[in-house]
């Protein structure tokens, strides 16, 4: 399902968006939910629930709450563990599904909008000029793996 194919207006692409994000984030919450009882029994969930960018969400989600949550949706990577968290220290519905709906909508409308354009671009350079186009994406990648060693690399404590 290519969202660039798809022939909608505007508000049907950000209708369908908001219902993709809305089962995702409300299912890693309800994994989180049933999982945290369920922690010490099976090793993958305990690694996960003690893994540091578990913690450092769970620690987030316990002082800021809500707007975190609905905040997480802006940004990459950190959302789904802002979701888990969330389940996991069993944020009341009646906090955590405003927070679902605001961040939810508005992803939905920066993915219906600048997000597919984005796409477009990059398809349409990738249609005038391939090699070009995948040396930069190359080049992107490589710039972005690297930040996120250095980034990694200078968060870890050091070693005695």
């Amino acid at each position: 399902m290519n969202p660039l194919t798809w022939e909608a207006p505007l508000v049907l692409t950000w209708a369908a968006l908001f219902g993709i994000v809305l089962v995702r984030a409300g299912s890693t919450y309800l994994l989180g939910w049933l999982a945290r009882a369920g922690a010490g029994r099976f090793p993958r969930i305990q690694r996960v629930f003690t893994s540091h960018r578990y913690r450092r969400a769970e620690t987030l989600v316990g002082r800021w709450g809500a707007p975190l949550v609905a905040a997480s949706f802006l940004t990459v990577g950190f959302q789904t563990m802002a979701n888990l968290a969330a389940g996991a220290a069993r944020m009341p519905l009646a906090r955590y599904l405003p927070a679902l709906a605001i961040g939810g909508a508005c992803w939905a409308l920066i993915f219906a909008t600048i997000g597919i354009a984005g796409f477009a671009a990059v398809g349409a350079a990738y249609a005038r000029w391939p090699v070009a186009t995948l040396c930069i994406g190359a080049a992107v990648v490589v710039v972005a793996l690297t930040a996120l060693v250095l980034v990694r690399h200078r968060a870890r404590p050091p070693e005695d």
